[in-house]
């Protein structure tokens, strides 16, 4: 009986070693499982989402032609080839008062042919739609009515329009807290019968990061974005504080693109899109893909950028150095890659240097580093990369373990 024992238990020694790589896998798989128990569970959002929203370039001069045209350029331009999916209509597009059953009337003059119409177009083109509304008793245009009190209806009119999206903005709230308003829409769209995205604008007020997993797919953390480099840094800063909350299924929210606006040079705009996707934000374009220039397309569709943003381990990437105005960024992607934004915040351009220590790297790690921007790869990088960076401009680096 004793030598059966041992040999059992040698058995079973030789079981453990020969499942190791399985057992990994298993033990990985359980915590992402395990991350995921707190998240909403619509099977949405499990990368950020991409696509377009009206309102930072249009903001209320929306109608139906508009966005049929801006559903046919995202096709025609290569952006929905390159992952942008969602075409969501911000404030303005219902009539001020409901119908006489409590329901959403769009506005006449502007859609015509009602929301489910405009749905049906966007479908067609292999695309999703999206719509506004908010958690309180009108949105923050005070041109329509919010769905405080009427989530529950409202979420059946979504989807019986066929709407593929909800962002849900926090104006006259009547001092109800964010955390009582926004998880009625949550179990309303879960009743509604259609799988609905559900992006949360309550501007970062109640740290909406510590709480909102469970409620909606991503979660405003800062107030709106501006189309000059002030705000959207600020914006970058205020994100960056709550990089550990994002996961797949729920991501922290720095609000949308303005690349393509004007306000901004190229280099600052490549620097918006780049540290948006480390950061794993959503990819929301705001600018008018009608007629967007050369640079703003070949930004919007870098495809390199994107698959970053896009990139399955969904962990948010964040500052890990800064030296003044000069500062490091960097995360972990699958597949034990890294990618590292080396950005110039000053006046002048400067040299910027990452080790790696300051990136999660062991010191004797050999890398290829693939430049995402210039498109052109480095072979047998050792110890740290640098670069000398111009004023508001950055450098992204895809680096892989060689």
């Amino acid at each position: 009986m004793h030598l059966r024992v041992v040999l059992c238990f040698f058995s079973l020694l030789l079981s453990i070693a020969g499942l190791a790589t399985t057992g990994a896998a298993r033990t990985t798989f359980s915590s992402t499982s395990d991350r995921r128990r707190s998240l909403l569970d619509n099977g949405l959002g499990r990368t950020p989402q991409m696509g377009w929203n009206s309102w930072n370039h249009f903001a209320c001069n929306i109608e139906e032609k508009l966005i049929r045209e801006t559903a046919d350029a995202m096709v025609s331009t290569g952006l929905a080839a390159a992952g942008y999916q969602y075409v969501n209509l911000d404030d303005c597009w219902a009539e001020l008062n409901r119908d006489s059953k409590g329901n959403f009337v769009p506005k006449r003059d502007t859609f015509p042919s009602g929301i489910k119409a405009l749905a049906d177009y966007v479908h067609n083109k292999g695309l999703k739609l999206g719509i506004y509304s908010d958690a309180g008793s009108l949105t923050c245009s005070k041109q329509m009515p919010g769905s405080l009190g009427h989530e529950e209806q409202d979420a059946k009119t979504f989807a019986s329009w066929g709407i593929d999206y909800l962002k849900y903005d926090n104006c006259n709230n009547q001092d109800i807290s964010p955390k009582e308003r926004y998880p009625v829409m949550t179990k309303a769209l879960q009743n509604s019968g259609r799988p609905i995205f559900y992006s949360l604008c309550e501007w970062g007020q109640e740290d909406p990061a510590t709480w909102a997993h469970g409620v909606g797919n991503s979660w405003r953390t800062t107030g709106d974005i501006s189309d000059n480099w002030d705000s959207m840094t600020s914006r970058a800063d205020e994100n960056d504080k709550w990089a550990a909350y994002a996961k797949p299924g729920g991501w922290n929210d720095p609000d949308m693109l303005e690349v393509g606006n004007g306000g901004m040079t190229t280099e600052e705009y490549r620097s918006h899109f780049s540290i948006w996707a480390l950061a794993k934000a959503p990819l929301l374009v705001g600018c008018d893909i009608r007629s967007m220039s050369n640079e703003t397309y070949e930004i919007l569709t870098n495809k390199e950028v994107i698959a970053v943003n896009q990139d399955p381990l969904g962990v948010q990437g964040k500052k890990v150095k800064k030296d003044g105005d000069l500062e490091v960024w960097a995360g972990p992607l699958a597949h034990n890659k890294v990618v590292v934004i080396l950005w110039n915040r000053g006046g002048s351009t400067s040299e910027i240097t990452a080790y790696w220590s300051d990136i999660g790297l062991k010191s004797s790690t050999v890398v290829k580093a693939r430049d995402l921007w210039a498109h052109s790869t480095r072979k047998s990088v050792k110890k740290h990369i640098s670069a000398r960076v111009e004023s508001h401009a950055c450098r992204m680096y895809l680096l892989t373990p060689q």
